[in-house]
């Protein structure tokens, strides 16, 4: 049986791994820092180590040292993981019989098929289409799953939200989970059951603390019809769930408002997590990171890109066209609403940067002759408005996303990128 070594001082991402790789009959070591690691080396002789870079008690450098000096353990495969590395201590690294390096967060899939690659086994994981994304906002945990029911992914997705509420030191947090773009029956029910018992357990939310966003009948019934999941509420109504669960009467005056907002801008998109925390799992798979179009992408095809921008404010105005204008992409600006609609169909457009409050036909105005027309061009909200109500009434009216005002232009080529991935 293989056996495999991995050194890692943190648990989460220690124990996911191992216990991973323990499902696939393989025979798995933790250690938890460099000095524990090098005397494990030396007694169990591993068939592959997992080591990250940055250790106390013992730098990774000293344990491979170490791994190098002795004949028996010399030419055992090594996958280093860190969280940020430079390509000179890469290079360093590749006399130490190093096969791969990480960066961390770690997309899991690549990990893993590296592993059997290098041990000569195939590893086997649920390759579900699934896509669970995780975000923490004071004490707001907002979790969202789209197409399928990943059941490695739901365990990873335990792991994930400790990280979270470790990394930002929450106590009690309140839990959104956002399930779209889903087709389910009872069929899946040991699934969805999975999915809840591990937001409600890993989160230590209270019951009556989370919600369910959702159109399925079947996870209606599914909630109601077992006890442990009394007092969580499943409903279709995003206003409804943000005035239940976000608005605290007993706040300062403003608060309850800000707290909606927030989550309420991360419903309209869906972000990274927050890597220069120290985030060290990643929920997507590398096979999925992979088709996802980055700000290159976004300069790279700019001849091919058509964007409007509504907005009466000259000083945006001149920040979309510069933002773009290294892409020589063709930005046609409008300053009211009414004179966007009358030449919409002049153009084919990509994308339209839109303002909410604009003289003649405001931005609500816009989304609603686009939402009658049936015409589906991605719309992103720029505005200084940020009370709840506004940023429901814009996504129920069919904004894609919604940026609050000041702009910075590496956040509109970000947003740029996000949407176009999903329109070429």
């Amino acid at each position: 049986m293989k056996q495999v070594l991995i050194i890692d001082e943190s648990p989460l991402f220690r124990d996911y791994l191992k216990e991973k790789l323990e499902e696939q009959d393989l025979t798995v070591t933790a250690a938890v820092s460099g000095l524990d690691g090098i005397s494990k080396i030396r007694s169990i002789l591993p068939d592959l180590l997992i080591v990250d870079y940055h250790l106390t008690r013992k730098t990774c450098k000293d344990v491979l040292d170490e791994k190098r000096k002795n004949p028996n353990t010399a030419k055992i495969p090594v996958i280093v993981t860190a969280s940020n590395i430079d390509k000179n201590r890469i290079i360093e690294l590749v006399p130490y019989n190093v096969k791969k390096v990480f960066n961390k967060p770690i997309k899991f899939d690549s990990m893993l098929n590296t592993i059997g690659e290098v041990l000569g086994i195939p590893i086997d994981y649920d390759t579900t289409p699934c896509i669970i994304e995780a975000h923490l906002n004071d004490d707001i945990l907002f979790i969202e799953v789209a197409q399928g029911l990943n059941r490695d992914k739901i365990d990873l997705l335990r792991f994930k939200i400790v990280e979270l509420i470790e990394l930002y030191g929450i106590a009690s947090p309140k839990v959104i989970l956002l399930l779209s773009d889903l087709q389910l029956n009872f069929a899946d029910g040991p699934n969805v059951e999975k999915l809840l018992q591990t937001v409600c357990t890993f989160s230590q939310a209270k019951n009556k603390n989370i919600k369910i966003l959702t159109n399925s009948s079947m996870v209606r019934e599914f909630v109601d019809g077992h006890k442990s999941f009394a007092g969580v509420e499943v409903t279709n109504n995003l206003q409804h769930a943000m005035d239940g669960l976000l608005s605290d009467k007993s706040a300062p005056d403003g608060t309850g408002d800000q707290q909606a907002t927030i989550i309420g801008e991360r419903i309209l998109t869906a972000t990274d997590s927050a890597h220069d925390r120290g985030e060290s799992i990643h929920m997507r798979f590398d096979a999925e990171t992979q088709r996802v179009f980055s700000t290159d992408d976004v300069k790279a095809m700019g001849r091919s890109i058509e964007i409007a921008v509504v907005d009466d404010d000259f000083t945006i105005q001149e920040l979309v066209k510069l933002t773009f204008a290294q892409m020589d992409a063709n930005v046609v600006i409008y300053e009211d609403g009414k004179k966007f609609i009358d030449d919409m169909n002049a153009h084919s457009f990509d994308m339209v940067f839109l303002d909410l409050m604009m003289p003649v036909m405001n931005g609500f105005e816009v989304l609603k002759i686009l939402h009658a027309s049936d015409i589906r061009i991605p719309v992103i909200v720029l505005s200084a408005v940020t009370q709840r109500e506004a940023v429901v009434h814009a996504f129920q009216a069919g904004a894609k996303s919604y940026l609050i005002k000041p702009l910075k232009p590496d956040t509109i080529m970000k947003k740029a990128a996000e949407i176009l991935r999903a329109n070429f």
